[in-house]
């Protein structure tokens, strides 16, 4: 694959001064350093109405976006921990979309006191009912603690977003050969479904 990868890099929290914000900052530094192209989208800049089925998909809005989904091969998703849960804000995301998902790579961050686990195992369960393949591990981390001043203070965290970085450009190139291959072939793999019928 001599196309760069196309990371989508979603900010889910609306806090004007987000440390989800920063966390997504520097990973999406990281993978462009890696030579692959992020598209953030900061929901406290571009918010989305809520998703309602009888208006959304004809919105004007959503053709633009569904593009920018579309062309995404790893989705980078930032959220605080709220309740246990991934905020609103990331989740109407989500519910925005489900093919455009298909066989593509998520990794979640999730800035919480309580380390995020269901958070994460929240994102998982979409990436699954969406068809979607997710780092299998946690990247979390603590407000105060982590990040400070707009910096990434934690030399543990800031390995743990490295690690991460890596393996997002490692894996999502794999997958989107893996995805672009199924598209086109005519072997039996999930992604026969989104395959056109000329």
């Amino acid at each position: 694959m001599s196309d760069p990868l196309n990371v989508m890099a979603v900010i889910g929290s609306l806090h004007q001064s987000s440390v989800t914000k920063v966390a997504v900052h520097h990973v999406a530094e990281g993978l462009r350093k890696q030579g692959a192209v992020v598209d953030i989208l900061d929901l406290s800049v571009e918010p989305l109405p809520l998703v309602n089925t009888d208006t959304t998909f004809t919105a004007d809005y959503y053709g633009p976006l569904k593009e920018r989904v579309k062309a995404a091969d790893v989705f980078v998703l930032g959220t605080p921990d709220y309740h246990g849960s991934v905020s609103g804000a990331l989740k109407n995301f989500t519910d925005h979309f489900w093919k455009e998902f298909t066989g593509k790579l998520f990794a979640p961050i999730v800035a919480s006191h309580e380390k995020g686990l269901t958070a994460h195992d929240q994102l998982r369960t979409i990436a699954r009912q969406c068809y979607a393949w997710c780092l299998p591990y946690a990247v979390s981390f603590e407000e105060k603690k982590d990040v400070i001043d707009g910096q990434i203070a934690s030399d543990a965290i800031r390995a743990r977003l490295e690690m991460a970085v890596h393996d997002m450009a490692t894996y999502g190139t794999l997958l989107t050969r893996a995805r672009q291959a199924g598209l086109v072939g005519s072997e039996p793999t999930f992604m026969a479904q989104l395959r056109r019928k000329d």
